[in-house]
């Protein structure tokens, strides 16, 4: 049997793989991506793409493109919930950044801005630059098994369009393939949850509902409507694909009882219950049944073979975290293989790979199920949990009109229940605030302060060792930049200020290239607003280290005179060497 060789074999297209892909294409790294399908994903699927994601974007230099094609922020947030798109609204949410306090937090948080950009339109991106920098893309390629030992790992593939197969011989293996990955079950990784708790449909189609939408501009818009159910969720979804002429339907189903048959005349009906307007021209482009997740695996590798995306966390897409953690789990992956790849680094860094990732895949899936059930408080206001006829639920929406104290109360649970979703729709902290434990960051002996606020609601930007380094806008020359902007492109960077000569000669001797940034009056960067100064968390003879990730790796508050051997021994620990 022919067998292929590489240093590093990506299983699955989607955005783990792609973004896999393209950060190991920049760095790089020989690989090849294989995908059983003959096209990328020819439907929306996921598409909120929050700050942190970008940031990550920006760094593999492909921001731009991303947001030229994306639904820009100011367009996404008037969450609204209703009773069809021309029927009755009962209440908003500004959501994903538009609250006027919650766009300020994300102006100060990070140099990017969210959008949303369905998954349609972003594995191109994706894919396309990592063709351009090296990748290797294998279309109608099918994983068939693989078998490692302590050199690498042997993979079986068939190529669909000739019927044979063939071998590829790899380093190291990344199972990127989806909800349902025969990467992961082959690689035996041990899995919390369950699969399959409900079932929904996606309807994607094209209609012109500019007159329903465009003054209440929205990602989402859901339907309480008798009947009306997505993945455990009382209602219907209707979500905006490109304003404000195509779209997707969530729909729900018995999932006990198996998908119905999705006959373009099914999906039409489901179209016109949910936007309440029979005279509206509806073009049905795709229908397609899944099922609602709740499962994420409790160690992501096996040996060399290593997983990530949905192959490891797989919920429902409330919160809209499914393809950010899919992406950075692969930013967080890739680099660490480089190091390893060229020699930099021991294999032992790439255990904090799961180390680092697998909490952050079990905080996902356990918050967008949280977001279901937050769902509930809708409903109870309306008095529409309990098994009732159409015509009851309606006259609990109408009732809530009423010039008594049952409705006003009514009216005030109902906007409570509403605000509360703030925890799905605004969660900036679960965006942001994710903080890493492993072998790869060095504490610094300092205790941990904590958050002063909710951490699922709000960032709090920090330079401690396993927290991502604080965004704030310095200058260089007549050029402003984000401290962001300074860290990153696959290598390690040492950054401090007046009086912290002492740590760039520590850099220098280094047999690692560290890149160095110093920050004050009359330095390489300056600081004129002052905010580095106060986010810093040292003092202008100290130092951070920065890994290729933007995350923290070791924190000195000042100057030392063994700076040298605290350095060398940082990197040691991080590498893998000590």
């Amino acid at each position: 049997m022919h067998v292929v060789e590489t240093d590093v074999l990506i299983v699955g297209s989607g955005p783990a793989g792609a973004a896999a892909a393209l950060a190991l294409s920049t760095y790089g790294v020989p690989h090849i991506v294989v995908t059983r399908y003959s096209r990328l994903t020819r439907t929306p699927r996921a598409h909120i793409t929050n700050q942190r994601t970008m940031e990550v974007l920006r760094d593999l230099g492909v921001e731009d493109e991303v947001l030229a094609k994306a639904t820009p922020q100011n367009l996404m947030g008037n969450t609204t919930f209703c009773t069809s798109l021309a029927g009755e609204e009962l209440g908003r949410i500004r959501s994903w950044g538009n609250d006027p306090l919650v766009q300020a937090a994300h102006d100060l948080a990070s140099p990017t801005r969210m959008c949303d950009m369905p998954q349609h339109l972003m594995e191109p991106v994706l894919i396309d630059a990592a063709l351009a920098r090296g990748s290797n893309v294998r279309f109608s390629t099918v994983y068939k098994s693989f078998e490692q030992d302590e050199d690498g790992v042997t993979v079986t593939v068939e190529d669909r369009l000739r019927g044979d197969e063939y071998q590829i011989r790899a380093k190291y293996l990344i199972g990127a393939d989806g909800g349902r990955s025969q990467v992961a079950e082959d690689a035996g990784l041990p899995m919390g949850g369950q699969m399959g708790v409900a079932g929904s449909i996606n309807i994607v189609f094209d209609a012109d509902l500019t007159k329903y939408t465009a003054h209440r501009p929205s990602t989402l818009y859901w339907v309480l409507a008798p009947g009306a159910t997505v993945g455990g969720i009382g209602a219907g979804l209707v979500r905006c694909v490109s304003p404000w002429n195509e779209w997707l339907i969530v729909w729900g189903y018995d999932v006990s009882a198996g998908a119905p048959d999705l006959t373009e005349e099914y999906a039409l009906s489901v179209v016109r219950q949910l936007v309440g307007d029979d005279d509206i021209p509806v073009t049905i482009k795709s229908s397609s049944a899944w099922t609602v997740n709740e499962m994420y695996a409790e160690t992501y590798a096996n040996g060399r073979v290593l997983c990530a995306g949905d192959a490891v966390h797989r919920h429902p897409p409330s919160n809209g975290l499914g393809s950010n953690t899919s992406i950075q789990d692969a930013y967080n992956l890739a680099w660490k293989l480089k190091l390893v790849l060229d020699g930099t680094a021991t294999p032992k860094l790439l255990d904090t790979y799961d180390a680092e990732r697998a909490p952050v895949g079990k905080q996902i899936v356990t918050r967008a199920n949280k977001s279901i059930g937050e769902t509930a408080p809708i409903f109870e206001a309306l008095d529409g949990l309990s098994p009732q006829t159409p015509e009851q639920l309606w006259a609990n929406i109408e009732a809530r009109k009423d010039a008594t104290e049952a409705a006003e109360k009514q009216r005030a649970a109902l906007r409570e229940a509403i605000a509360y979703k703030v925890y799905e729709f605004n969660a900036h902290g679960v965006d942001l605030n994710q903080r890493y434990t492993s072998d790869a960051i060095v504490p610094d002996g300092t205790p941990d302060p904590g958050f002063d606020r909710d951490r699922e609601l709000y960032h709090q930007p920090s330079s401690r060792p396993g927290a991502k380094l604080p965004h704030a806008w310095i200058t260089s020359g007549t050029r402003t930049v984000s401290t962001l902007d300074t860290v990153g492109r696959g290598r390690f960077t040492l950054l401090t200020g007046i009086g912290g000569e002492i740590w760039l000669r520590a850099a220098q001797a280094q047999p690692l290239d560290i890149a160095t940034v110093v920050v004050g009056p009359g330095q390489q960067y300056e600081d004129p607003y002052g905010d580095w100064a106060r986010l810093s968390e040292v003092s202008e003879a100290g130092a951070l280290l920065v890994r290729p990730d933007g995350y923290v790796a070791f924190r000195h508050a000042d100057a030392a005179g063994n700076a040298e051997q605290l350095l060398t021994d940082a990197l040691r620990r991080i590498l893998g060497h000590g």
